[in-house]
Order: C-alpha cells, then structure tokens, then sequence
C-alpha cells in the first residue's frame, strides 16, 4: 500500500477482478469516435491506461439511433461497429488498462425529431417533443441495451456503464419530473423504477457473471419532482439486487438550474451525498463532481465518502495523473479549472472536445511534442498562458529556453483572473506553470524588459506580450472617479459602494462578480455555496431543492454593468457556464444595460443614452467608474523584431486580442512549441 495516497492507491477487489487502485476515469463525450479515426481514440484511451487509471469509462455508446445524444453519435448497435472498438480496447489492454463503454440512450434530452420518452414532454434544453413510448417502445429500448452490452463483450471491454442518471433516458422513468404513465412503468415509485431495474437484471444475464456491471445512480436530481433520498437507496439496492458491479455517482440533470461541475462549484462538493449511500449497499460506491487533485481524492476516501472516486476532466488535464502521484510528484500534475470552455464546450458545440490546460487532449496523435532535431536557442517574452505553454514544450522537446517578463512574478493575466471569486483553481495553474519551469530547466528573467539587443544572441524569439487594456473614449474617463479593471483586481484601487461597469464580455462579468463579493467566494465555503444555490439534503426536501430556493448573501456593491452592443449581455460567455455568471449576478442584483452611448464621466457619475439615435439620456449615478471596454494587442516588440529581420513568432494575445483566452493562448503557444 503507498504511504503517500495509502486509500487512493489500495487496489479494489471486485470478486472476480482487482482493480489495482481507486481511480476511475469517468465517462465524458468528446466526439472522438465521431471522427471515424479508431487508431486516435484508441490513443486517447492507451494514454490514460499508461497514466495508471484503474477502470476507464468511454463516453456515451448510443443503444440505438433514437437514443443517441444527436444524429450521427456513436454507438454500438451495428454488428460492424465491434471491429472499430476492439481497436481501442486492444491498445488498452496493451497498455495494462480495463475499460468499460457506456451505455448512454438520451431519451428526450436526444437532439433529433425521432427522440422517445417515458412521456411527450419537451425538455428545456432540446425543441423536439419526444415520442411517448408504448409498451413494445419499451421493450424495444430494454433490448437494444441488452444487445450493446453484449456486443461490448465481444468487443473486449471489461464492463459496461448503464447511464441512469444526468436526466437521461433510464433517469426520466424515475421521476415524475418527466414520467406521467399510468401504467407499469408509471404511477408508483416501485413502476417508475421497474425500467433500470429490468435493464440491469437483463444485462447481468447476458454477460456473465464475471463482466463488470456499472449503475451510474443520480444521487441528487436538483431538478423539481426529483427523487428523494430514500427512492434513491431503494434503487440503489435494487438494483444491487438484479446484478449491479458497482454504482456510480451521478450529480443533477443537465437542465438543472444549479452548477454541479463548473469552476466556482466547490471542490468535492458533492461527496456528502454520496456517503449517505455507504453502508446501505454491499457492492462499491463511487463519488465524482469537482474531485481534482490527488490530496482531494484521498480525503474523500479516507473520510468514508466512497469505496472509489470518479475524475473524468482531471484526465484531459493529465494523462500521467496516478502515476505521477503514485511518484510523488502531483505537483506536476497538470490541474483541471474546470473551465468547461474546451471540453463540454467544445462537446455541446459539436466540436472535438480538448482541455484549456492540454491541448493535446484527443490530439495525442496529430499533436506530438518529439525532442528537437536541431536544439537552439529561443526566447519567450511574456510570462502569460501563451508564454508559458511555449517556453515549457519548446524546453521539453530539448531546446534552451529563456523566458523574460517585465513583471516580478508568472502568470500574466492568469493573475488577474485568479483573484476573481469562483476562480480559485487558477492559483493551482500558475503554481503549476512555475513547477513546469523549473522542471525542464527553463531560464527565467522576470522584472526584465526585453528589447531587440538584449534579445540579439536568440536563434528565435517567441513574443508573447498580451493586452492591454483598450481605451474606450469617453470624455472624463481621466478623472479621479475612473479605474481599470486592473486597477481594480490587483487591488491599487477600491471602488466606492456604487459602481458602473463598462463592458459586460468576460472581463466585465469577472469584474463585476468580483464587487458584489468583496473577496468573500462561497466556492470556498461549501454551506455558503449550498445556501447561494438553494442546494439542500435530499433526505429533507425532494431532489435536493432548498424549498426556500437560493439564499444569496447581500451584495457588497451596487453595480450597474454596461455595453455597447444591443445584445444580450454575456450572450458571448461560455456555451455550459455562460449562466451561471448571468444568474450569479442576477442574484446579486447587478443591474445590465445594453445598446448604450457612454456620453461622459463626471462626479456625479456616467452619463448614458440608449439606441443608435442616443435617445434617453440617463445618468448613472456611481462612486467609481470601473473600465472592462476590452483589449488591444502589445505588440511593439514583435514590430520592432521584425522591422530588425529576426526570426519572430506572435502569440496569445499580442496577435489576437479576445478577451481574456487562455485556451487559444495555451493552445497557441503548445503548437509553435511542438514545431520549432
């Protein structure tokens, strides 16, 4: 047993197989498969097996073409598909992996006219009105399961996963949320679950008996007319009881309206329900939800919560994660933010998942860092993501690496962005970035300004000086009352309780979040955020659903949020978290105004119009005036360098000033590294 992750790293005897420690990769969909490309998603796989997960989960394997999450998902209910996964469960197996496929039927939440359900109702996330399903329906859903379970068999996968929970197909029997039958299948709590238990005890049978088995069980709903916690244990052992391996953590549907794995969600935030399960059952239970670093995942063992944990994004991060814990060396593990911005993202946008931290995630076979041929000198200036993804690759591959930046510390805008409540994760990636530094020999000269001689003796030079912020134009924005968001997230100023913010993209929902919260983040306070969210026991109120709803605390500040375009503001964020930064605000009562006119600043405060045809003056009336118009390029060196004919190449944002990106930057510095 490891003396470093004594309940981690303890292997886990499931009778008829022993998994060699506590770590399941868990399932995420990252149009992998969609691709057609075998050799690549069986890369994808064999890397993380190499990286010592014990059990891996694929994602979701349409039963049949109803089921699958949108026309054209992969699946398994084609005789001929068999080949193309034993492509991937060979290459796992070589690498001493297991793996199971999961068995995901979307059921409503399926975005296709052909989609079926319990009963006609439309999920909020999808505009195609399911079919209800009748009695043959039923059957046939049931055995088209049964049929991918056994194929995956023939396959060479270890196990499979019944998906039942995330308000998928099998989840929406359970609850009368979503299912109005009045029939067997319906009514009664004991009807409701006849559907998962049915399917279990049928792809037991068909298996074997030595096949592994997952139920991936919704512990928590958060969705009105959810289950409560006693349906959930009598589930749990029911379906024990028809032939289950294991059960599975599954937090909230996906039409919840409360964050379950995004970055300002507490770490382990939901392990506490899953403890109230141990001990009800005899087989293994597994938790999952924000579990991101090796430390985390020990505790949550140690404490009782689980018999194993689920990382699903932590894997995308970093393919090495056990082993480099296992070595002692989880500083160098590369940690998920849980961003959402390359992988569920990407995965909703119908786009091949990746990680902002790695942008080698699902490219390991396109996206190859081999030592150099020809080693040489290289400067990096700027110690941004896109300098600090540059300067590590390009030292990895062999090259002699300088990084210069005039600041005293790494990290560039990362630093800002880490201040801002709900972003705390951002502290654990820039310590990481300095541990990469120093872990391939990266020079660094830092409170340095780089100048065209002083980078004279460089075979090439990587600039990557970022942004700076973009002058708005407005008449009195030099007075006393008006500051930057630098300014501000670095502390050199402290705005007045009345605040106007100008520009609401990222930087101004940031900005703003971080007034109404005055440095006091209920990300890391798990009670504080479960009262923001309206989050209870669900033992005491139905799906988990405070009866109260959310409790926010008061906001610190009154802030008004402003933009220019006659949009929607934050419209432009992210695709699965853009949300909860608009409801979070909401919550905190933040005013928003769009199609404005900013006329001028003075000390009563900002003056305003709206429309094209600046109708309705208004005043805004605020003690400090916070400037978030957006950036431009800093790419005097870049101009200077090339004007001297050096070999230049520009990065982040000194080439493309968007917001604050850390995924084009990161990915942007990891590819002209792996090519220089």
């Amino acid at each position: 047993m490891s003396e470093l992750y004594p309940h981690l790293l303890a292997p886990l005897d499931l009778g008829f197989v022993t998994l060699k420690n506590r770590v399941l990769m868990g399932s995420m969909h990252t149009n992998l498969e969609e691709t057609g490309d075998w050799n690549r998603v069986a890369e994808f796989y064999a890397a993380r097996a190499r990286g010592g997960a014990a059990l891996m989960v694929t994602g979701g394997m349409a039963p049949n073409r109803e089921g699958g999450v949108f026309p054209g998902a992969a699946g398994l209910y084609i005789a001929e598909d068999i080949a193309n996964h034993r492509i991937v469960t060979d290459r796992v197996h070589a690498a001493d992996g297991r793996i199971a496929m999961q068995i995901l039927h979307a059921g409503r939440y399926a975005y296709g006219k052909h989609c079926v359900a319990p009963s006609p109702i439309k999920s909020p996330i999808s505009p195609f009105v399911p079919t209800e399903l009748d009695e043959e329906g039923i059957e046939k859903q049931i055995a088209d399961i049964v049929t991918a379970a056994t194929r995956a068999r023939e396959a060479g996968y270890d196990g499979v996963e019944i998906m039942g929970s995330e308000g998928y197909f099998v989840n929406q029997f359970l609850v009368t949320h979503t299912n109005r039958r009045t029939d067997r299948w319906g009514g009664c709590y004991e009807n409701r679950m006849r559907l998962p238990v049915e399917i279990v005890r049928r792809v037991r049978a068909a298996v074997g008996a030595d096949f592994i088995v997952i139920y991936r069980i919704s512990m928590i709903d958060l969705v009105p007319d959810g289950s409560t916690h006693d349906e959930v244990v009598q589930l749990a052992q029911a379906v024990e009881a028809a032939g289950a391996t294991i059960l599975n953590t599954g937090i909230g549907w996906h039409e919840a309206r409360v964050p379950t794995i995004a970055t300002s969600v507490p770490r382990r935030a939901f392990a506490w329900v899953t403890q109230k399960l141990m001990g009800k059952v005899g087989i293994p239970v597994i938790t999952s939800n924000r579990i991101n670093m090796p430390d985390v995942a020990e505790a949550v063992l140690a404490e009782g919560c689980a018999d194993m944990v689920s990382m699903a994004r932590p894997w995308l991060a970093d393919a090495d994660f056990v082993t480099k814990a296992a070595a002692g060396q989880a500083d160098r593990i590369a940690p998920c933010i849980a961003c959402n911005q390359a992988c569920l993202d990407h995965t909703f946008q119908g786009k091949l998942s990746t990680c902002l931290v790695n942008p080698r995630a699902c490219h390991e076979t396109e996206l190859v860092v081999a030592p150099a041929a020809s080693p040489r000198r290289i400067a990096v200036v700027g110690a941004g993501p896109a300098g600090l993804s540059a300067a590590i690759t390009a030292a990895e591959r062999g090259h002699a690496v300088t990084l210069f930046d005039r600041a005293e510390e790494v990290g560039g805008q990362l630093n800002l962005a880490k201040r801002v409540p709900g972003k705390e994760e951002f502290w654990g990636l820039v310590d990481w970035f300095r541990t990469m530094l120093d872990v391939h020999g990266v020079t660094t000269r830092l409170g340095t300004e780089a100048t065209v001689e002083t980078l004279s003796d460089f075979d090439a030079v990587v600039v990557a000086t970022g942004v700076r912020p973009r002058d708005p134009g407005i008449p009195g924005q030099d007075g006393p009352n008006v500051a930057s968001y630098v300014d501000v997230l670095t502390g050199r100023v402290r705005p007045g309780d009345r605040v106007a913010v100008v520009g609401a993209g990222g930087i101004g929902f940031d900005v703003s979040e971080f007034l109404v919260m005055d440095g006091q983040s209920p990300t890391t306070n798990l009670p504080d955020w479960m009262t923001e969210w309206g989050v209870t026991d669900p033992a005491e109120a139905r799906s988990g659903l405070a009866p109260e709803g959310p409790r926010p605390h008061p906001p610190a500040r009154a802030v008004t949020m402003l933009q220019r375009k006659a949009e929607k503001p934050g419209k432009r964020l992210g695709k699965t978290t853009g949300w909860i930064h608009r409801a979070g605000l909401q919550m905190k009562n933040v005013q928003l105004k769009a199609g404005i006119t900013y006329e001028r600043i003075d000390s009563e405060g900002l003056h305003i119009s709206h429309g094209p045809a600046r109708e309705r003056p208004e005043t805004v009336a605020c003690d400090t005036i916070v400037l978030c118009a957006g950036q431009v390029s800093e790419r005097s060196l870049a101009d200077a360098l090339e004007a001297a004919g050096r070999e230049v190449h520009v990065i982040g944002g000194a080439d493309v000033a968007a917001e604050l990106d850390a995924k084009r930057a990161i990915d942007q510095g990891t590819r002209l590294a792996a090519r220089l």
